[in-house]
Protein backbone atom coordinates (compact mmCIF):
# COMPACT_ATOMS: atom_id res chain seq x y z
CA UNK A 1 0.00 0.00 0.00
CA UNK A 2 2.68 2.14 0.69
CA UNK A 3 4.35 1.70 -2.42
CA UNK A 4 1.21 2.36 -4.10
CA UNK A 5 0.91 5.60 -2.53
CA UNK A 6 4.28 6.74 -3.85
CA UNK A 7 4.17 5.66 -7.53
CA UNK A 8 0.69 7.61 -7.69
CA UNK A 9 2.37 11.03 -5.52
CA UNK A 10 4.87 11.85 -7.82
CA UNK A 11 2.53 10.97 -10.97
CA UNK A 12 0.26 13.88 -10.01
CA UNK A 13 3.34 15.69 -9.58
CA UNK A 14 3.98 15.15 -13.20
CA UNK A 15 0.27 15.45 -14.65
CA UNK A 16 0.14 18.83 -12.88
CA UNK A 17 3.50 20.45 -14.23
CA UNK A 18 2.41 19.12 -17.87
CA UNK A 19 -0.94 21.36 -17.31
CA UNK A 20 0.73 24.71 -16.66
CA UNK A 21 3.40 24.72 -18.24
CA UNK A 22 3.89 26.01 -21.91
CA UNK A 23 4.21 24.21 -24.84
CA UNK A 24 7.46 23.39 -26.36
CA UNK A 25 8.01 25.97 -28.82
CA UNK A 26 6.21 29.34 -26.83
CA UNK A 27 8.32 31.53 -25.13
CA UNK A 28 7.62 32.19 -21.87
CA UNK A 29 10.45 35.21 -21.83
CA UNK A 30 8.45 36.92 -24.87
CA UNK A 31 7.48 41.07 -24.05
CA UNK A 32 4.64 42.81 -25.50
CA UNK A 33 6.15 45.51 -27.89
CA UNK A 34 4.43 48.44 -26.31
CA UNK A 35 5.32 50.97 -28.45
CA UNK A 36 2.40 50.03 -30.81
CA UNK A 37 0.12 50.74 -28.01
CA UNK A 38 2.23 54.31 -27.20
CA UNK A 39 2.23 54.98 -30.70
CA UNK A 40 -1.84 54.30 -31.23
CA UNK A 41 -2.57 56.03 -28.50
CA UNK A 42 -0.57 59.02 -28.83
CA UNK A 43 -2.33 59.88 -31.80
CA UNK A 44 -5.36 59.37 -30.93
CA UNK A 45 -4.88 61.64 -27.48
CA UNK A 46 -4.12 64.25 -29.68
CA UNK A 47 -8.20 64.31 -30.77
CA UNK A 48 -8.96 65.29 -27.10
CA UNK A 49 -7.61 68.80 -27.27
CA UNK A 50 -9.25 69.00 -30.84
CA UNK A 51 -12.86 68.26 -29.91
CA UNK A 52 -12.08 70.80 -26.41
CA UNK A 53 -11.12 73.17 -29.33
CA UNK A 54 -14.37 72.25 -31.01
CA UNK A 55 -16.78 72.53 -27.70
CA UNK A 56 -15.51 75.91 -26.77
CA UNK A 57 -16.43 77.25 -30.56
CA UNK A 58 -19.89 75.84 -30.24
CA UNK A 59 -20.48 77.34 -27.13
CA UNK A 60 -19.13 80.44 -28.05
CA UNK A 61 -21.74 80.41 -30.39
CA UNK A 62 -24.49 79.51 -28.84
CA UNK A 63 -23.73 82.29 -25.93
CA UNK A 64 -23.63 84.84 -28.85
CA UNK A 65 -27.24 83.69 -30.03
CA UNK A 66 -28.91 86.98 -30.02
CA UNK A 67 -25.78 89.17 -32.23
CA UNK A 68 -24.91 86.45 -34.67
CA UNK A 69 -28.70 86.07 -35.67
CA UNK A 70 -28.33 88.94 -37.54
CA UNK A 71 -25.74 87.93 -39.39
CA UNK A 72 -26.50 84.32 -40.48
CA UNK A 73 -26.82 82.92 -44.10
CA UNK A 74 -30.47 81.67 -43.73
CA UNK A 75 -30.09 80.06 -47.79
CA UNK A 76 -26.83 78.32 -46.97
CA UNK A 77 -28.65 75.10 -46.81
CA UNK A 78 -32.03 74.10 -48.13
CA UNK A 79 -34.57 71.56 -46.68
CA UNK A 80 -36.96 69.09 -47.55
CA UNK A 81 -38.84 68.50 -44.34
CA UNK A 82 -36.05 67.49 -41.68
CA UNK A 83 -33.17 66.83 -43.95
CA UNK A 84 -30.54 69.04 -46.04
CA UNK A 85 -31.43 68.43 -49.68
CA UNK A 86 -27.70 68.77 -50.06
CA UNK A 87 -25.51 65.81 -51.17
CA UNK A 88 -21.83 64.35 -50.78
CA UNK A 89 -21.17 65.98 -54.82
CA UNK A 90 -22.78 69.44 -54.14
CA UNK A 91 -19.65 70.44 -52.05
CA UNK A 92 -16.88 69.28 -49.97
CA UNK A 93 -17.34 71.54 -47.30
CA UNK A 94 -20.64 71.20 -46.37
CA UNK A 95 -22.42 69.08 -43.52
CA UNK A 96 -25.61 66.79 -43.47
CA UNK A 97 -27.99 68.63 -40.83
CA UNK A 98 -30.79 67.06 -40.05
CA UNK A 99 -33.66 68.14 -37.47
CA UNK A 100 -35.57 64.41 -36.37
CA UNK A 101 -39.48 63.88 -35.93
CA UNK A 102 -38.89 63.85 -32.60
CA UNK A 103 -38.11 67.49 -31.68
CA UNK A 104 -40.22 69.35 -29.73
CA UNK A 105 -39.88 72.80 -31.23
CA UNK A 106 -39.04 72.79 -35.37
CA UNK A 107 -38.36 76.52 -35.47
CA UNK A 108 -36.20 76.51 -32.00
CA UNK A 109 -34.32 73.20 -33.55
CA UNK A 110 -33.91 75.29 -37.21
CA UNK A 111 -32.88 78.29 -35.73
CA UNK A 112 -29.95 76.65 -33.84
CA UNK A 113 -29.05 75.16 -37.27
CA UNK A 114 -28.60 78.67 -38.19
CA UNK A 115 -26.07 79.77 -35.34
CA UNK A 116 -24.43 76.54 -35.52
CA UNK A 117 -23.75 76.54 -39.43
CA UNK A 118 -19.88 78.02 -38.69
CA UNK A 119 -19.02 75.00 -36.91
CA UNK A 120 -18.93 73.84 -40.87
CA UNK A 121 -15.65 75.44 -41.45
CA UNK A 122 -14.23 73.99 -38.39
CA UNK A 123 -15.15 70.37 -39.28
CA UNK A 124 -13.87 70.71 -42.54
CA UNK A 125 -10.73 71.99 -41.02
CA UNK A 126 -10.60 69.21 -38.24
CA UNK A 127 -11.29 66.53 -40.87
CA UNK A 128 -8.51 67.64 -43.22
CA UNK A 129 -5.99 67.64 -40.04
CA UNK A 130 -6.50 64.86 -38.83
CA UNK A 131 -6.65 61.75 -41.52
CA UNK A 132 -7.81 59.47 -39.10
CA UNK A 133 -10.96 60.01 -38.62
CA UNK A 134 -14.05 59.29 -40.58
CA UNK A 135 -16.60 61.97 -39.40
CA UNK A 136 -17.06 64.53 -36.93
CA UNK A 137 -20.83 66.01 -36.08
CA UNK A 138 -22.57 67.15 -33.35
CA UNK A 139 -26.06 65.99 -31.74
CA UNK A 140 -28.92 68.33 -30.11
CA UNK A 141 -30.72 67.66 -27.52
CA UNK A 142 -33.20 69.17 -29.24
CA UNK A 143 -32.77 66.37 -32.06
CA UNK A 144 -30.83 68.31 -34.82
CA UNK A 145 -27.68 66.31 -36.09
CA UNK A 146 -24.65 67.87 -38.27
CA UNK A 147 -22.68 65.63 -40.07
CA UNK A 148 -19.45 66.11 -41.55
CA UNK A 149 -18.81 65.19 -44.35
CA UNK A 150 -22.18 65.18 -45.64
CA UNK A 151 -23.62 61.59 -46.49
CA UNK A 152 -27.00 60.19 -47.72
CA UNK A 153 -28.96 60.88 -44.38
CA UNK A 154 -32.83 60.47 -46.14
CA UNK A 155 -31.93 56.63 -46.71
CA UNK A 156 -29.45 55.94 -43.23
CA UNK A 157 -31.04 57.93 -40.85
CA UNK A 158 -34.51 57.11 -39.57
CA UNK A 159 -36.54 60.18 -38.71
CA UNK A 160 -38.20 58.90 -35.57
CA UNK A 161 -35.24 57.94 -33.70
CA UNK A 162 -34.50 60.16 -30.21
CA UNK A 163 -31.03 60.96 -30.42
CA UNK A 164 -30.47 61.33 -26.65
CA UNK A 165 -31.12 57.05 -26.43
CA UNK A 166 -27.67 56.49 -28.55
CA UNK A 167 -24.49 55.97 -26.26
CA UNK A 168 -22.81 58.33 -28.42
CA UNK A 169 -25.06 61.07 -26.63
CA UNK A 170 -25.91 59.61 -23.15
CA UNK A 171 -22.13 58.76 -22.46
CA UNK A 172 -21.43 62.40 -22.17
CA UNK A 173 -24.01 63.66 -20.32
CA UNK A 174 -23.90 65.09 -16.35
CA UNK A 175 -24.89 61.50 -15.16
CA UNK A 176 -21.82 59.26 -17.08
CA UNK A 177 -19.36 62.30 -17.59
CA UNK A 178 -19.67 64.13 -14.06
CA UNK A 179 -16.15 65.77 -15.27
CA UNK A 180 -17.51 67.16 -18.45
CA UNK A 181 -14.53 66.55 -20.14
CA UNK A 182 -13.91 64.23 -23.38
CA UNK A 183 -15.04 60.73 -23.20
CA UNK A 184 -14.16 58.07 -25.03
CA UNK A 185 -16.78 55.08 -25.90
CA UNK A 186 -15.22 51.68 -25.86
CA UNK A 187 -18.15 49.93 -26.91
CA UNK A 188 -17.80 50.07 -31.00
CA UNK A 189 -21.12 49.85 -33.00
CA UNK A 190 -21.52 49.13 -36.76
CA UNK A 191 -21.49 51.64 -38.96
CA UNK A 192 -25.16 51.94 -41.21
CA UNK A 193 -23.28 53.34 -44.03
CA UNK A 194 -20.96 50.03 -43.75
CA UNK A 195 -17.59 51.16 -42.73
CA UNK A 196 -17.36 48.54 -40.27
CA UNK A 197 -16.64 48.91 -36.62
CA UNK A 198 -16.62 52.69 -35.11
CA UNK A 199 -14.72 53.98 -32.22
CA UNK A 200 -16.10 57.31 -30.62
CA UNK A 201 -14.98 60.40 -29.38
CA UNK A 202 -17.54 62.92 -27.37
CA UNK A 203 -17.55 65.82 -25.68
CA UNK A 204 -20.62 67.75 -24.22
CA UNK A 205 -21.84 70.87 -24.92
CA UNK A 206 -23.63 73.60 -22.26
CA UNK A 207 -25.91 76.45 -22.94
CA UNK A 208 -26.27 78.78 -19.86
CA UNK A 209 -24.91 75.54 -17.80
CA UNK A 210 -27.09 73.02 -19.31
CA UNK A 211 -26.34 69.96 -21.65
CA UNK A 212 -27.55 71.17 -25.30
CA UNK A 213 -25.60 68.84 -27.80
CA UNK A 214 -22.78 66.37 -27.89
CA UNK A 215 -19.75 66.47 -30.01
CA UNK A 216 -18.63 63.62 -31.34
CA UNK A 217 -15.22 62.50 -33.63
CA UNK A 218 -15.65 59.07 -35.18
CA UNK A 219 -12.73 56.85 -36.13
CA UNK A 220 -13.02 53.20 -38.25
CA UNK A 221 -11.25 50.30 -36.63
CA UNK A 222 -10.24 49.32 -39.67
CA UNK A 223 -8.42 52.52 -40.23
CA UNK A 224 -6.92 51.99 -36.51
CA UNK A 225 -5.64 48.24 -37.86
CA UNK A 226 -4.56 49.43 -40.94
CA UNK A 227 -2.36 52.17 -39.36
CA UNK A 228 -0.50 50.66 -36.81
CA UNK A 229 -1.03 46.65 -36.85
CA UNK A 230 -0.85 45.46 -40.97
CA UNK A 231 3.05 46.84 -41.20
CA UNK A 232 3.76 44.81 -38.66
CA UNK A 233 4.63 41.22 -38.14
CA UNK A 234 2.81 39.21 -36.11
CA UNK A 235 -1.08 38.16 -35.49
CA UNK A 236 -2.89 40.26 -33.87
CA UNK A 237 -6.53 41.39 -32.43
CA UNK A 238 -8.36 43.81 -30.62
CA UNK A 239 -10.59 43.09 -28.26
CA UNK A 240 -13.11 44.90 -25.20
CA UNK A 241 -13.17 44.04 -21.86
CA UNK A 242 -16.48 41.72 -22.58
CA UNK A 243 -14.13 39.72 -24.83
CA UNK A 244 -15.77 40.94 -28.58
CA UNK A 245 -13.75 40.96 -30.95
CA UNK A 246 -13.18 44.49 -32.33
CA UNK A 247 -10.36 43.79 -35.08
CA UNK A 248 -7.66 41.71 -36.26
CA UNK A 249 -5.57 39.91 -38.49
CA UNK A 250 -7.80 36.80 -39.90
CA UNK A 251 -5.04 35.05 -38.96
CA UNK A 252 -4.75 35.35 -35.67
CA UNK A 253 -8.49 35.05 -35.51
CA UNK A 254 -9.05 31.42 -37.47
CA UNK A 255 -6.38 30.29 -35.35
CA UNK A 256 -8.50 30.94 -31.99
CA UNK A 257 -11.23 28.43 -33.95
CA UNK A 258 -13.69 31.23 -34.35
CA UNK A 259 -16.14 31.05 -37.38
CA UNK A 260 -14.86 30.99 -41.08
CA UNK A 261 -14.53 35.04 -41.63
CA UNK A 262 -16.20 35.89 -45.61
CA UNK A 263 -13.39 35.77 -47.62
CA UNK A 264 -10.92 35.72 -44.88
CA UNK A 265 -11.67 39.43 -43.55
CA UNK A 266 -12.59 40.06 -40.42
CA UNK A 267 -14.45 43.72 -42.11
CA UNK A 268 -16.20 41.87 -44.94
CA UNK A 269 -17.72 39.31 -41.99
CA UNK A 270 -18.98 42.30 -40.00
CA UNK A 271 -20.89 43.50 -43.02
CA UNK A 272 -22.79 40.47 -43.80
CA UNK A 273 -26.76 40.04 -43.08
CA UNK A 274 -25.74 37.40 -40.44
CA UNK A 275 -23.25 38.66 -38.82
CA UNK A 276 -23.81 38.46 -34.55
CA UNK A 277 -21.18 40.14 -32.54
CA UNK A 278 -21.39 36.88 -29.86
CA UNK A 279 -20.14 34.81 -32.74
CA UNK A 280 -16.70 36.45 -32.42
CA UNK A 281 -16.74 37.02 -28.38
CA UNK A 282 -13.45 35.34 -26.34
CA UNK A 283 -15.72 34.25 -23.60
CA UNK A 284 -17.90 32.38 -26.19
CA UNK A 285 -15.82 30.60 -27.98
CA UNK A 286 -16.16 26.90 -28.81
CA UNK A 287 -12.45 26.03 -27.80
CA UNK A 288 -12.18 25.76 -23.82
CA UNK A 289 -8.92 27.31 -23.91
CA UNK A 290 -9.63 30.63 -25.92
CA UNK A 291 -12.02 30.95 -22.86
CA UNK A 292 -9.38 30.19 -20.31
CA UNK A 293 -7.53 32.98 -22.30
CA UNK A 294 -10.04 35.46 -21.91
CA UNK A 295 -10.38 34.60 -18.26
CA UNK A 296 -6.76 35.39 -17.72
CA UNK A 297 -6.21 38.44 -19.94
CA UNK A 298 -9.42 40.48 -19.09
CA UNK A 299 -10.04 39.15 -15.72
CA UNK A 300 -7.51 38.32 -14.38
CA UNK A 301 -5.16 40.95 -16.09
CA UNK A 302 -2.57 39.06 -16.80
CA UNK A 303 -0.29 39.63 -19.93
CA UNK A 304 -0.20 36.22 -21.39
CA UNK A 305 -1.46 32.92 -22.09
CA UNK A 306 0.36 29.51 -23.07
CA UNK A 307 -1.85 26.88 -24.67
CA UNK A 308 -2.11 23.09 -24.40
CA UNK A 309 -3.54 21.62 -27.21
CA UNK A 310 -1.60 20.56 -29.72
CA UNK A 311 -3.75 22.28 -32.36
CA UNK A 312 -4.54 25.17 -30.57
CA UNK A 313 -1.57 28.07 -31.08
CA UNK A 314 1.40 28.49 -28.74
CA UNK A 315 0.64 31.16 -27.23
CA UNK A 316 -0.86 34.80 -26.50
CA UNK A 317 0.44 38.26 -25.25
CA UNK A 318 -1.14 40.65 -23.89
CA UNK A 319 -1.07 44.49 -23.09
CA UNK A 320 -3.97 46.52 -22.47
CA UNK A 321 -4.85 49.97 -23.55
CA UNK A 322 -5.17 52.92 -21.64
CA UNK A 323 -7.54 55.65 -23.25
CA UNK A 324 -10.33 52.80 -23.16
CA UNK A 325 -11.27 49.15 -22.23
CA UNK A 326 -9.44 47.61 -24.88
CA UNK A 327 -7.01 44.69 -25.23
CA UNK A 328 -3.82 44.54 -28.05
CA UNK A 329 -2.92 40.73 -28.33
CA UNK A 330 -0.55 38.96 -30.32
CA UNK A 331 -1.41 35.34 -30.59
CA UNK A 332 2.00 33.20 -31.53
CA UNK A 333 1.25 30.46 -33.95
CA UNK A 334 1.93 26.79 -33.67
CA UNK A 335 4.83 25.71 -35.57
CA UNK A 336 3.09 22.40 -36.02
Amino acid sequence: MKSSFLWIFPSLIVLLSCESSPKVGADHTKGFDKSIIVEMESELSVLEDEIVFLKDHFEFLLDNRDSLMSHVQIDKYSFNGGYSTNTPKDSDKLSSVVILNTTSDFDRAMENVLITNGMDSLFYQTAKKYKILSQVYFNTIDQMSRVFPAYDAKTLLEPDIDLASFNFFYEADTKHNPDQGPVWISEVYIDPAGRGWILSLVHPVLDNGELYAVLGIDITVDEIISRYLESREGDYLIVNGKGDIVGGNASAIEALSFPPLLNHVYEETIRSDNFRISDFNLFNSKNREVREMAQSIILKKENHFFFQDEFSPQAAYAIPFTLFDWYLIEVQPNSL
